[in-house]
């Protein structure tokens, strides 16, 4: 299957439960759960002719891990001071610190032909559409630096005496922001209040005290449990702890039994995560809650999104940094030895304690168009790409790999389908963020909600994370599934709520991520090995959302600018 594969006046396979010889009945069950067994009689030949069939570059990028591939020695060399390795949000991000601070002699390689990691988006001619993540939350005042690029862009248009940034209102989300389907009607909120006892109310209400009071609570120091990014997080004991139990551990001890809570909070871990509530550290599902809390409200920050998703960053930082963008470059090694010489074969790079390192860096590349190899010396790396890469990549990466083996990712699956009208639905109208009731998927959101567009075509993005995939199936089984397949499973969940949903697709088009999101299992985010990650090896810093353990834009930024402030401070000089 090649990773961009146009499906046109497709017929629909006719091999639907192939994996293992698995029925539709077993293949719907698998993957979306008991709730969708009803509707297995439903036509699954009506499907849409036409859709596209992506995924990252599978083909160019395991050529890092097969051992038979190789690839020649570059023959023509260039010298840049610094070269960004993954054009992600984190890689565009430290080329827009670099570019702030006056600093232009640097290329940004990225092995995709579009930019923007799982922050890409889509563009149809008349609806723009996200390809995975699709919304920030307003930040804190204290995170000056994520403030001044939303200044830039002109999303922030003033900010409060206390430094808290006030967002142009079309960029905030617009109401009715979500909705539930629940008992074959849509209700407001996210919370199951249908049939709930005055029991699951009372431990609604306990939870919510609980993650405001969470929110509020500071170390000695004055820094806040949780906030974003979570490098300003306090690291008192007292609050780490918790990582070493998982939310549904922690919820129990609090008792809190209600099926209704546990539901919701899953959903939010399933959502941030890719994970189960049994499978989330539970610092990382009390951070979902309490991070995104004011000391002095008990409501969440205000979401900011575009019909684009976060592609609206992508498409602002990718302009802005044109010059400097190499696109389909496989980075394939990275040394402290120039390829084609003797002691290249054992060269390693080196930790140094004050990373000042004057020796270059040598990167060969293989362009994916061309299969032309290329060299680059480079003064200084920032690798952007994520810590399973990197170990494929580097020299000296080897000595480094007990730091990184217990670094975790998850698979997710995007589809975008094109309809022709809205579909008809009973109960709460039709929101930004729509979500199914007892669904293994996490719903959809519509592209042309923040547009005002309420009525006619539109385009809906179906998320479906590899959280609790069960029985016969694997995760690697479901991503090699045909587009015929999941196009069926997709429409079979929308249909709970959407039966006339068949009749309205035009298209559909889907995205395979195959390792899209750190995950933030217990005992991880606050060990030595994750926090020991971002340290620099010799002239190599490091920037990627799993250095966090947790895949948010806010923290894709944070560390493209601290990487960058690290080059900076190691005195590196244009040509």
């Amino acid at each position: 299957m090649s990773p961009n594969k146009h499906v046109d006046n497709l017929v629909p396979s006719s091999r639907i439960g192939r994996v293992d010889a698995l029925s539709r009945r077993e293949l719907l069950q698998a993957v979306l759960g008991t709730s969708s067994l009803a509707l297995t009689g439903c036509n699954r030949t009506a499907l849409p002719q036409a859709g596209d069939y992506l995924a990252q570059d599978f083909a160019l990028g395991h050529r890092l891990r097969d051992p038979s591939a190789t690839v020649a020695l570059p023959t023509d060399w260039q010298s840049v001071p610094v070269v960004i390795v993954g054009g992600g949000i984190a890689g565009l991000s430290a080329g827009w610190r670099l570019l702030r601070q006056g600093f232009r002699d640097f290329l940004v390689l990225d092995l995709e032909r579009e930019v923007g990691g799982s922050s890409r988006s889509g563009n149809s001619g008349r609806f723009q559409f996200p390809w995975g993540a699709h919304y920030i939350t307003t930040p804190m005042a204290d995170n000056v630096e994520l403030i001044e690029l939303l200044q830039e862009m002109q999303i922030v248009e003033r900010l409060e005496q206390d430094g808290s940034p006030i967002v142009a209102e079309q960029y905030l989300c617009r109401e009715p922001e979500e909705r539930l389907f629940q008992n074959g009607t849509w209700i407001e909120g996210l919370y199951p209040a249908l049939e709930s006892t005055e029991d699951d109310q009372r431990q609604l209400e306990e939870f919510q005290l609980s993650m405001h009071q969470w929110s509020q609570r500071r170390d000695a120091d004055g820094k806040r449990a949780f906030t974003i990014p979570i490098a300003r997080c306090s690291t008192a004991e007292e609050f780490l702890k918790l990582d070493q139990l998982s939310m549904a551990e922690w919820t129990r001890q609090q008792g809190w039994t209600s099926a209704r809570l546990r539901w919701y909070i899953d959903y939010a871990c399933r959502d941030d995560y890719g994970l189960t509530i049994d499978r989330t550290s539970a610092w990382a599902g009390i951070f979902y809650f309490a991070a995104r809390l004011r000391s002095d409200r008990s409501e969440s920050q205000n979401v900011i999104t575009w019909p684009a998703g976060n592609g609206h960053i992508v498409q602002y930082l990718s302009q802005l940094l044109k010059a400097q963008l190499r696109t389909g470059q496989l980075v394939y090694r990275i040394s402290p030895t120039k390829p084609g010489r003797a002691e290249a074969q054992s060269a390693q790079l080196q930790p140094a304690d004050d990373h000042k390192t004057e020796s270059p860096v040598y990167l060969t590349t293989l362009d994916g168009q061309t299969g032309v190899v290329r060299g680059i010396a480079a003064s200084r790396v920032i690798f952007a790409g994520p810590q399973f890469v990197a170990q494929r990549v580097i020299d000296g990466m080897a000595e480094r790999r007990a730091l990184t083996s217990n670094f975790r990712y998850s698979s997710w699956l995007v589809a975008n389908l094109h309809l022709s009208a809205r579909p008809r639905a009973s109960g709460f109208p039709i929101c930004w963020d729509n979500i199914l009731y007892d669904s293994k998927s996490l719903g959809y959101v519509v592209s042309t909600h923040q547009s005002g567009i309420d009525h006619g075509p539109t385009v809906i993005t179906w998320y479906y994370p590899f959280a609790n995939v069960e029985g016969k199936l694997s995760r690697d089984q479901l991503l090699r599934l045909e587009w015929s397949e999941w196009a069926d499973l997709a429409l079979t969940d929308l249909e709970q709520a959407h039966p006339d949903i068949r009749q309205l697709v035009k298209r559909i088009d889907i995205m395979r991520w195959g390792h899209a999101m750190i995950e933030p299992g217990p005992n991880f985010l606050w060990s030595d090995a994750r926090r020991s990650a971002a340290q620099p090896l010799g002239a190599v810093h490091f920037a990627n959302t799993d250095l966090s353990g947790i895949a948010l834009m806010e923290e894709a930024f944070y560390h493209g600018v601290r990487a960058a402030d690290e080059v900076l401070a190691n005195g590196v000089r244009s040509h």
